[in-house]
């Protein structure tokens, strides 16, 4: 994850390519219930204004330089009007309330993985993060429909030079592999 921004501009045609890849994820029954809200200038200081209105304390003032913000957004009602159809109708996963495993959270976390992968592929930098209590406010200011939730948000652009996050220094897991049983 890449917390610090030049203030190179993005050029659209990467941008695009970027944005298609997250386009391209999978979607479950392609329920396709995903949209991806863009701020590019202006509009992520609109961005900023509403989730940290004192940005003087903020560790990382490098990553309120970058020149794109992007918001993966799901709309849950897609997944069930998607599975209440008559070829899915049989799953019972016509209703939220019914899915086991929410699969737009699912789908729209590949969406970001493959955004994130596609900014390496383009030489950008990324960093995904969560907004936590101003969700709501942040779907506010930008119209989103009121039955949308989003995943977080994630920041991108070309990467400049910045400190490790405290949390690098943590050793990676290598027991994650159970092959043929745990």
């Amino acid at each position: 994850m890449v917390r610090s921004f030049t203030d190179e501009v993005v050029d659209e045609a990467v941008l695009g390519r970027v944005l298609d890849a997250a386009a391209r994820a999978p979607s479950a029954g392609k329920s396709q219930g995903l949209d991806l809200l863009v701020l590019v200038g202006e509009e992520t200081a609109r961005y900023w204004a509403v989730t940290l209105p004192d940005p003087s304390g903020f560790r990382w003032q490098g990553l309120l330089r970058a020149p794109v913000l992007v918001v993966p957004v799901v709309a849950p009602g897609a997944y069930a009007a998607r599975y209440a159809e008559p070829d899915k109708a049989a799953t019972g996963l016509g209703d939220e309330s019914a899915w086991p495993v929410p699969y737009w959270w699912v789908d729209g976390g590949m969406a970001v993985e493959h955004l994130l992968l596609a900014c390496v592929a383009e030489g950008l930098g990324a960093c995904f993060f969560g907004q936590f209590d101003h969700e709501p406010a942040v779907l506010e200011a930008f119209g989103v429909p009121a039955d949308r939730r989003a995943l977080g948000t994630i920041a991108l652009g070309h990467p400049a030079l910045d400190e490790p996050g405290r949390s690098q220094a943590r050793p990676r897991r290598t027991d994650i592999t159970h092959r043929g049983g745990w």
